[in-house]
């Protein structure tokens, strides 16, 4: 086969990218921690100077960040002055902790994936799944920093208005299950909105709900409760809504998780389901975000489903399609897109 040095010269030059950016992933972590993305963005121009004094850090290593930070498009360097600045995008992609498209958590998850992989390796060999609690603890505080932003942004705005009727529900006074709850961000935020409603996260992961309740404690509300279930055995009964967070495609029984979560509703209740978002053909998710979290799924969401019974493994990128079917067989008569972003798709199902 001839070889096409075109092909060859482009293929190394998304390589030698691809280099910079994995690379630059602990910086980008680093720079969340010690405040100098934040301090940037907030401060305007400043020398490397201005800013290690600014976050009581050393120069030296300030000064290789951000040139790195610079060559990598995620800061603004000024020759003239020989200064530092952050644009208004940049600042909400890596210094705005509340902005909707903040992305620095996404690094924390990226920094376990390597701490595993010689876990995932050894399960490309056997099989066998990896439980989501034996993954480095950089993943957990990760899946938080990386989810929040965007539930605090589009979760009371959009998707839960999306939902019929639920809204009034919870301003009257719900009984609510969060299913999957993680560290519960996703809790904490509907807690809050609707006090009148009361709130449980369930999560099998006895780590994350230690950090649940201390995360409800640190946020002042006490309209929740959390507990260790998996969704096939939460307790409790006449749910007016249930919620999955990005986490049923994790599971190993999805369509027993749907199955028990219709059966703890009222006949008139909703369950929300968040998913991230696909295409229902793989051609159609070769692209960078489908690339993104086929290697999560790849890494993560299969082999934690492959370590539950069953293990349908229906990963990151199972697309709607698939997820209706799972719902439908999992005893819900009616299941639709309420709504999309490009990062998630969010399903409605009803009795």
């Amino acid at each position: 086969m001839e070889l096409n040095e075109e092909k060859l010269h482009a293929l190394l030059g998304q390589v030698v990218t691809e280099m910079g950016a994995a690379a630059n992933g602990p910086l980008i972590t680093i720079g969340d921690k010690l405040g100098l993305y934040t301090t940037l963005s907030e401060s305007g121009n400043m020398s490397s100077s201005e800013l290690a004094t600014k976050t009581h850090t050393a120069e030296r290593y300030v000064r290789e960040w951000l040139s790195a930070q610079a060559a990598s498009g995620y800061v603004e360097y000024d020759p003239t002055n020989q200064t530092f600045f952050m644009t208004p995008e940049q600042t909400m992609v890596f210094g705005n902790r509340k902005s909707p498209v903040f992305m620095t958590g996404a690094f924390y998850a990226i920094s376990s994936l390597y701490h595993d992989e010689p876990k995932i390796e050894d399960a490309f060999k056997t099989g066998k799944g990896v439980s989501w609690g034996d993954h480095n603890t950089c993943l957990f505080c990760g899946t938080e920093k990386f989810f929040s932003p965007s539930y605090e942004g589009n979760l009371i705005s959009s998707w839960i208005p999306a939902m019929n009727g639920v809204v009034e529900k919870l301003k009257k006074g719900a009984k609510v299950a969060d299913i999957g709850c993680g560290h519960a961000a996703s809790t904490i935020i509907m807690a809050k909105e609707f006090p009148n409603s009361s709130f449980i996260g369930f999560d099998f992961h006895p780590g994350s709900i230690e950090q649940a309740i201390e995360r409800a404690k640190d946020a002042g509300v006490t309209n929740v409760s959390f507990a260790v279930a998996t969704a096939k055995d939460f307790p409790g009964e006449d749910y007016d809504f249930i919620t999955y967070f990005d986490c049923l495609h994790d599971m190993g029984d999805p369509v027993g998780a749907c199955a028990h979560t219709k059966n703890a509703l009222k006949p008139d209740g909703t369950c929300m389901i968040i998913e991230p978002f696909a295409k229902d053909s793989l051609e159609e998710n070769l692209n960078p975000v489908g690339r993104a979290f086929y290697a999560f799924s790849t890494m993560l969401c299969t082999p934690c489903s492959l370590n539950q019974e069953v293990g349908l493994a229906l990963g990151a990128q199972a697309g709607e399609k698939q997820l209706k079917e799972v719902i439908t067989e999992g005893g819900f008569t009616h299941v639709k897109r309420a709504m999309e972003t490009p990062f998630n798709l969010i399903l409605e199902a009803t009795l």
